[in-house]
């Protein structure tokens, strides 16, 4: 985004258009340049204000997880079924659990890549279709693929593990005890970071080397679990929710390790949601008394885009690619459309 753009009126909120969701928003995403938003009543909501249409996805059981990549929306739902979403409108089922248990999980790349979790059964499918299975230690609560390569991190109790579904290569298990929640890796594929039950975030960086051990990382002093993370374009930063407060940690040589983070969008409610900009750094953050804000990280400097609502927790936030436009859902169905002034 532009430094124009933040130099605007203090509030974005004329800016807005209102989108219909009418329930739970799980997911925010992009279909190329259409919105769509992931309910939890089993629905899709797909395009722009006026011109939206529902899209039945998981029935009656309910959408439980959702991410976004390569221009689908992947969906988990708990008739234990996964589907992707693409921009025109098509549904198309990826796979089932064989026990037909809801899924805990989902994540995705833009090389074509998907894989989900039911309890401890793991499944990856490359972009050919092909699947693979993997047994965690305990019930796989996060998963995050590598930004390059075909690996994923599972997220358990008592650590993390490493798989490789196309490969013989033995899985690598990151351990830390308690129960891990949430996985994702860094961009460039050096740091591995899960949100854990007792309200912290555990790290590893990983070896470069073969001689090289793996190094432990430890981000606590939240008040509340972490649920939401988002790196910067360049990798060199990490936002987190789970305080009163944008908790940025520093990721750039050899991590956050003896460092302190930035703190930034302090305000009297939880931070639930944030989205780094694509291409600036530029925070995006949803808090659950229903407020967002743009936070310029190199001052920040802040822009309101939606004042406190009651009863509506921001659940979703996602960018467009050219970051001019952000999406945005809510705990109780409310839901809109920012699109930056030039």
């Amino acid at each position: 985004m532009a430094d124009a753009a933040m130099t605007a009126p203090v509030s974005l909120t004329q800016h807005i258009a209102p989108l219909e969701a009418g329930e739970h928003v799980v997911a925010a995403a992009w279909l190329g340049g259409t919105p769509a938003l992931a309910l939890s009543d089993g629905a899709a909501m797909l395009g722009a204000p006026g011109g939206q249409k529902r899209l039945d996805l998981h029935g009656a059981a309910g959408l439980l997880v959702a991410t976004a990549a390569g221009g689908l929306l992947h969906t988990g739902g708990g008739d234990g079924r996964v589907c992707a979403l693409d921009e025109a409108g098509t549904v198309t089922e990826l796979g089932r659990d064989a026990k037909g248990a809801w899924i805990d999980a989902i994540c995705a790349t833009g090389r074509g890549e998907v894989a989900w979790s039911a309890a401890r059964r793991v499944v990856s499918r490359d972009a050919k279709g092909k699947l693979k299975s993997f047994e965690a230690p305990s019930s796989a609560q996060g998963l995050a693929f590598a930004p390059k390569g075909y690996r994923l991190a599972i997220a358990h109790y008592n650590g993390a593990t490493l798989w490789f579904p196309n490969t013989e290569t033995p899985t690598q298990f990151l351990e830390w005890k308690g129960a891990h929640l949430d996985a994702t890796i860094s961009p460039d594929g050096r740091f591995v970071v899960t949100s854990m039950q007792e309200n912290a975030l555990h790290g590893w960086r990983l070896p470069a080397k073969p001689t090289e051990k793996v190094a432990h990382m430890r981000m606590s002093g939240y008040p509340a679990k972490t649920r939401s993370f988002s790196w910067s374009h360049d990798g060199a930063w990490l936002a987190t929710s789970g305080a009163e407060a944008v908790i940025i940690w520093p990721f750039s040589g050899d991590g956050p390790m003896g460092k302190a983070p930035r703190e930034c969008g302090v305000r009297r409610s939880r931070v639930t949601q944030v989205a780094f900009h694509p291409g600036a750094y530029v925070i995006a953050a949803g808090y659950d008394d229903g407020c967002i804000l743009l936070i310029r990280l190199t001052d920040a400097s802040e822009l309101l885009v939606r004042p406190a609502v009651r009863d509506s927790g921001v659940t979703a936030l996602a960018w467009d690619k050219p970051g001019r436009r952000l999406i945005f859902g809510a705990a109780d169905g409310a839901a809109g459309l920012l699109t930056l002034p030039a």
